[in-house]
């Protein structure tokens, strides 16, 4: 999916990111799931505006930094974002942005492998990293007395890592084992990918972010390396601290810690290739002994919150609540209480990315229900919708949810320093999060309507089938 993210291993639990977080109540479990829940944690309330002060301010060297005040506990998340994930890698390089993500833990000349993440854990501390489409980030939550710490370590390995074959090599290993757990043996996972593939045409959010797996063996030291000192400078990276801090107290901080890192790299503007005018709806079919439910998933190319036109990524977050959000959705009261096809069903919109980005919707059928009559259904919704259009009053519902979702959410330190990392890394600012429920105020129903009419078109589309193989099932038994 376009927004992808993978976790390392080898990393204590992510405070309040947990992978399950994201996937909960989506179709497609597994490792590119991530970049499909990625609606539920960024989507939905990406752009809220929070409560506290928010601090902003650049370093000479080119480090933005955001500072969120939560003093309800002495308690702080830490959280560098770089402007750089699997979407800007190398064609025949897939997988580097996160085998290097697993690399940055091996060490530095000041301090070698292991001594951070062990100062983390020594002090009660957490950490983790992750890996998306057009990010990778690093995070830690530890009482506030430790932040300057955390800042002297993550600034030393912003250009500081040193690499060796022997560090290399089994952390190779790693990430092959990771992607046969997650991808290999998951036949959602699976799936999602070969959508993905087929969904973008030229764009490289059709590649997986943890890589294919012929690539992923071939990559190498000297190889990380290069794309390390092209990426990982200051003046490409956002510091985003959440917690019982002061901006003054932060900045002061960051120049003494972050301000002393020389900017290594000039960096280009992100220009990667785009969509042609999709002209063809396609149909793929995974089939696999291990699936026990079969389920439907479509994805639509739509515009992003950062490539859409004034009020249509927000047309669309309105449109994918009313379509598939929860249980009063128009899919899942279709599909699952009216007409009993679906043991499940629902949609979401991914609008965090740099570039076109999807709309999903999907289903699992009922015993005795095909795929083909399931998917006859949701065309149906999705026609009667796109024809008729959507009513003032279920907008007005979903608009007070958002927005009430949003609030609700402030409450998480970490999610509110996940809102402002995702959103500069991909194009928006700070005065964007904060106008966020303005702009939602702003949806009407024409606005809606028109975003449906506009890009919910199947040959703009991918519908993968999740079946059973039952002659592999023989085969291996």
């Amino acid at each position: 999916m376009p927004i992808n993210l993978t976790f390392r291993r080898n990393a204590q639990a992510p405070t309040g990111v947990a992978l399950a977080s994201f996937v909960a109540g989506l179709p497609l479990a597994g490792l590119t799931l991530a970049g499909l829940a990625i609606a539920s944690v960024f989507g939905t309330a990406t752009m809220a505006a929070p409560k506290p002060e928010i601090g902003h301010f650049t370093l000479t060297n080119g480090l933005e930094v955001v500072v969120v005040p939560d003093r309800r506990a002495p308690v702080i998340t830490h959280m560098v974002w770089y402007k750089v994930g699997a979407a800007d890698e190398t064609p025949g390089k897939s997988g580097l942005a996160h085998f290097l993500e697993h690399l940055l833990f091996k060490g530095t000349a000041k301090n070698p492998i292991g001594k951070f993440s062990q100062t983390v854990a020594f002090v009660g501390g957490q950490e983790n990293a992750f890996t998306a489409q057009d990010y990778t980030g690093y995070f830690q939550r530890v009482s506030r007395d430790h932040l300057k710490t955390l800042m002297e370590f993550e600034s030393d390995r912003m250009t500081g890592l040193v690499l060796t074959d022997e560090t290399v090599g089994p952390e190779l290993k790693v990430v092959l084992e990771e992607q046969n757990q997650r991808v290999a043996n998951n036949p959602r996972a699976r799936l999602s990918e070969q959508i993905d593939a087929a969904l973008y045409l030229n764009h490289p959010y059709g590649r997986p972010v943890i890589g294919w797996r012929h690539e992923i063996e071939k990559l190498n030291r000297e190889e990380a390396l290069a794309f390390y000192k092209r990426f990982y400078t200051p003046n490409n990276a956002v510091l985003v601290v959440a917690g019982d801090v002061k901006t003054d107290e932060i900045k002061a901080l960051a120049q003494e810690t972050y301000g002393k890192v020389p900017k290594v790299a000039e960096i280009a503007p992100r220009v990667r290739p785009q969509e042609p005018v999709q002209i063809a709806a396609r149909h793929v079919t995974l089939a696999d002994a291990r699936v026990q439910q079969p389920s439907l998933h479509r994805a639509y190319l739509v515009p992003s919150s950062t490539t859409a036109k004034p009020g249509e990524a927000e047309g669309l977050e309105i449109l994918s609540f009313i379509l598939g959000h929860g249980t009063t959705s128009r899919l899942y009261r279709t599909l699952v209480v009216e007409r009993e096809l679906a043991v499940g069903a629902g949609g979401f919109y991914n609008g965090t990315a740099l570039d076109a980005t999807q709309f999903g919707v999907y289903g699992s059928p009922k015993p005795g229900v095909t795929l083909n009559k399931l998917e006859d259904a949701i065309d149906g919704v999705i026609d009667d919708v796109v024809a008729k259009g959507v009513t003032p009053e279920e907008v007005e519902r979903a608009k007070n949810r958002l927005i009430a979702d949003a609030v609700y959410a402030q409450d998480s330190q970490a999610t509110m320093a996940r809102w402002y990392g995702a959103a500069l890394t991909t194009g928006s600012t700070v005065e964007d999060v904060q106008a966020w429920p303005d702009r939602i105020r702003a949806v009407t129903a024409d606005t809606v309507n028109a975003a449906a009419k506009a890009w919910l078109d199947k040959r703009r589309s991918v519908t993968g089938y999740l079946v059973k193989d039952s002659q592999q099932e023989e085969k291996r038994t």
